[in-house]
């Protein structure tokens, strides 16, 4: 197969790049080659859609059997892409986000869950950290219908959940192997029941591939199966925590009172959540595993996350947790 992929240069793009080379498919990748290199063996044909017709020019003369678009927050990037390519492209796959339901809280809810208004968003085709989840997850939804209304039973709609593994570029789950590699005292959120899900940037993009070339439609909610917080620290623990490791839960209200937030950002406790946003972290994903989505064990996720956190440096800045120092203080704060 002839695909095309949208990016290709960075996390689930790149894994999906590098997993149809595997497969001996032909790879063309769409990037300004700014953010990164396109996989050996990929082409690139370089082009900034944020330009209005750069797509067109770079795609003109060219044929492809699948698109893959991962566009996150710009509608004209999606229009503009379909404008080029639907009428000659026999599969499409937009990757959509779990941020496009409208009721947060529910568990257990699937991709028949109320939507949120389909919202133009801004033109910016990166959401920045201070950007409104439902702004992000509206933009998707007018993405979604854009991609359904041009390409009709030819596209795959994958609302991702959390991504994780090799080249995550967000430091949420990878601040926990990191974390327990380095041993001690680590500080969890006393919230260990808390349903959780997660899948691996590379299964995900094993699964698009697959899906381009069987012509699997539809709309999914693409992540792996339901769990808890716990089960998947005590599984990261296992795999690659330290001989003297030792979990330390302390109850959300303390940490919050502390100024320690959920899910990301500085001094955060990534993947913590709060009950109003638990309905993003359990949902009926049996539908993409019954369709091909192929889940690895945690331990092999969680090992490939450190190597690839030392390849950084674990000392760096980071996007998400808490410093040492910040631990560190809490810890004797809490006695």
């Amino acid at each position: 197969m002839r695909i095309l992929i949208l990016g290709g240069t960075v996390f689930l793009s790149r894994a999906v790049a590098v997993q149809a080379l595997a497969r001996e498919h032909k790879v063309c990748c769409v990037a300004r080659g700014v953010s990164g290199q396109v996989p050996d063996g990929a082409r690139l044909l370089v082009a900034d859609r944020n330009q209005p017709g750069e797509l067109a020019r770079a795609v003109s003369g060219e044929s492809f059997d699948a698109v893959v678009d991962v566009a996150t927050m710009s509608l004209p990037w999606v229009r503009d892409a379909l404008a080029a390519l639907a009428d000659r492209v026999g599969h499409w796959t937009f990757v959509s986000s779990i941020n496009v339901y409208a009721d947060k809280a529910t568990t257990g809810q699937n991709t028949d869950a109320p939507l949120l208004a389909p919202h133009l968003g801004p033109t910016a085709a990166e959401p920045s950290p201070d950007v409104d989840p439902d702004v992000y997850g509206a933009t998707k939804v007018a993405s979604e219908d854009a991609v359904r209304e041009a390409m009709g039973e030819r596209a795959l709609v994958i609302r991702a959940g959390l991504l994780v593994g090799p080249g995550d570029p967000l430091d949420r789950f990878g601040y926990w192997p990191a974390r327990f590699a380095r041993g001690g005292r680590a500080i969890v959120p006393d919230a260990l029941d808390q349903p959780f899900q997660y899948v691996d940037v590379r299964d995900m993009a094993g699964w698009i591939v697959s899906a381009a070339e069987r012509g699997l439609a539809g709309v999914f909610d693409g992540s792996g199966p339901r769990g808890t917080l716990g089960g998947v620290l005590d599984g990261i623990a296992s795999a690659v925590g330290a001989a003297d490791l030792t979990l330390v839960p302390v109850p959300p209200s303390v940490l919050l009172e502390a100024g320690v937030t959920p899910w990301a950002g500085p001094r955060s406790v990534p993947l913590w959540v709060p009950p109003t946003y638990l309905g993003f972290t359990d949902r009926d994903t049996s539908p993409a595993l019954r369709a091909g989505l192929a889940v690895r064990p945690l331990a092999e996720t969680a090992a490939d996350a450190l190597a690839y956190e030392r390849s950084l440096g674990l000392d760096r800045p980071r996007l998400a947790g808490l410093t040492a120092a910040e631990e560190h203080e809490l810890l004797a704060r809490l006695g």
